[in-house]
């Protein structure tokens, strides 16, 4: 099933690329936090400081394959995640008047073991890059295991998928400059726990995020340069993951610029970072804030259609997966 998905993505990148459209609004890449003890969570994916018009609505499909191996022993604690996961989201929005907007993102999760490690032990080879002994394991071999004090208060081995935790999102646009080119939008999110907290498709939590996005843009001689950023905080009830040492607040942020030299091609470089979700653990893995780096561009397809294709590495070493492949689809009507 990930085959075919993947399959899908190439296919859309290779039309892309055959493609030539008009230039469309800069957005950020809608990307966070992959790990299977994060993604649960409702920490929401960078978004526009732009809100939709009265009666604008917007169609997203986003896929986000990682690859996850970490394996750390620290005293009492033993921790291994080995796997592959990939999130298919589905979100639309819709613009309400008085400068307001809603929508919904509907999240579905296939958690395996994957296929990708040889790819990414052959690449870790012929570049010299040091593989952290994920040579030495099991391919395409998925286990999620949290141990401590000889308890395991984590244990995952079966493959599964299904309906992640959906969540509901509003905007309110507190600026927008008459000329375009500078915004500021108040921004919300309301998960819901309909996942699957034992597959890891959800937390069993209900959790509200409020944040602020902004975004700076003015066009040279050379191309478009953009500029975004976000910050915010996360609240969550009570969950089903290791619950006695998840945090009730989580404070997150964004920042990246887009340069566009083409009206049909971007590229943007994107940092997202948030505190941790979890306490009482000397292991970083799991109690240590996260940042994550996000590289690549979009192809404007149309007007307003766009192709988010990034890589995510992780800059905070094993508090996200080695390596995340995003695609992203978008379209304004």
């Amino acid at each position: 099933m990930m085959k075919t998905v993947l399959t899908l993505g190439l296919c859309a990148l290779l039309l892309a690329g055959a493609l030539r459209g008009e230039a469309a609004d800069p957005a950020p890449f809608a990307v966070g936090n992959q790990s299977p003890l994060v993604a649960i969570y409702g920490l929401p994916a960078a978004s526009e400081a732009r809100v939709l018009q009265p009666s604008e609505g917007s169609l997203g499909l986003t896929l986000d394959l990682a690859n996850h191996y970490i394996t750390s022993r620290k005293g009492v604690e033993n921790l291994v995640l080995d796997g592959e996961s990939l999130c298919v989201r589905i979100s639309a929005r819709y613009g309400l008047g008085h400068r307001a907007e809603a929508g919904v993102e509907i999240p579905l999760w296939m958690v395996g073991g994957g296929f990708l490690d040889s790819f990414i032990d052959s690449y870790h080879t012929a570049f010299g890059f040091p593989g952290g002994g994920r040579d030495l394991a099991p391919k395409n071999r998925l286990l999620y295991r949290y141990e401590k004090n000889g308890v395991a208060l984590l244990h995952m081995e079966q493959s599964g998928q299904g309906l992640g935790d959906i969540r509901f999102t509003g905007a309110w646009q507190i600026y927008s400059a008459a000329g375009g080119g500078r915004h500021l939008a108040l921004r919300a999110g309301l998960k819901l726990p309909t996942g699957d907290a034992g597959g890891l498709r959800g937390s069993g939590s209900t959790d509200l995020a409020l944040w602020l996005a902004g975004s700076w843009q003015r066009s040279f001689s050379a191309g478009t340069l953009s500029l975004f950023g976000a910050a915010g905080a996360l609240g969550m009830t009570k969950g089903r993951v290791l619950a006695a040492q998840q945090l009730p607040l989580v404070g997150f942020g964004t920042l990246g610029a887009g340069f566009r030299p083409l009206s049909w091609m971007e590229l943007k470089l994107q940092t997202n970072a948030h505190t941790s979700f979890y306490k009482d653990s000397d292991l970083p893995q799991i109690d240590a804030p996260s940042v994550q780096l996000t590289i690549g561009g979009a192809l404007h397809l149309a007007p307003r259609m766009s192709l988010d294709i990034g890589v995510t590495e992780d800059l905070a070493v094993g508090r996200s997966p080695d390596v995340v492949f995003h695609l992203g689809l978008s379209r304004t009507f």
